[in-house]
């Protein structure tokens, strides 16, 4: 982050630990104080614990996951509605919140989670004209979860590419490869998918 603000000085970074509390309505009185012309909410942070239950640190690795899955984007979003220039608000999910992948299941069932409240919260929102868009990513070519682990992905600027294309277009649900065939599966395809993901 330092090096792309020395590169291009116009783009503002302020690092914090989206995990706890304090933090957040910290970042979001730093907005407020110097930053008031914000519109746009990017609730992107997120972990992947690749983890099964007989592990002895699964709970606590599922804790954290949970507090930067979940907790984190509702307490934001709950702060940032109150932000007076606010009209955007845009949730990261995954195609995983349609047809979870078991080698990561806080992760998948914390996606769900985040996909059931934009769904709300797109509606709830219409009343203050926030727009709400669902940006869905496949797994992409990162080290998400673990180097190596999605090495033979499709590369991040394809879908940037495609990301940008629909948001001209108007749509308020970005998907893109897998998570697109997920978002429009019907239940037999989700449940030919599971299985496909999760052999036995």
């Amino acid at each position: 982050m330092q090096d792309i603000s020395e590169k291009f000085p116009s783009v503002i970074t302020k690092v914090c630990d989206l995990s706890i509390q304090s933090e957040r309505e910290n970042l979001f009185q730093w907005i407020s104080d110097h930053h008031s012309d914000m519109n746009v909410l990017v609730n992107n942070a997120g972990i992947q614990q690749w983890t099964t239950f007989t592990d002895n640190d699964f709970f606590e690795r599922a804790q954290i996951e949970m507090a930067t899955n979940m907790e984190a984007p509702l307490h934001l979003t709950s702060l940032f509605v109150n932000h007076k220039a606010l009209n955007t608000i845009i949730n990261v999910t995954s195609g995983l919140a349609f047809a979870p992948l078991t080698k990561v299941p806080v992760y998948s069932a914390t996606k769900a989670f985040f996909h059931s409240f934009t769904l709300s919260l797109r509606h709830l929102l219409k009343p203050k004209n926030i727009e709400v868009i669902e940006l869905i990513p496949p797994a992409l070519n990162t080290d998400l979860g673990g180097k190596g682990l999605h090495d033979a992905a499709p590369p991040v600027s394809d879908f940037i590419h495609a990301v940008f294309e629909q948001l001209t277009q108007g749509k308020n649900e970005i998907t893109f490869g897998f998570s697109e065939q997920m978002a429009n599966a019907d239940p037999a395809a989700l449940k030919n998918a599971f299985t496909r993901m999760n052999p036995d």
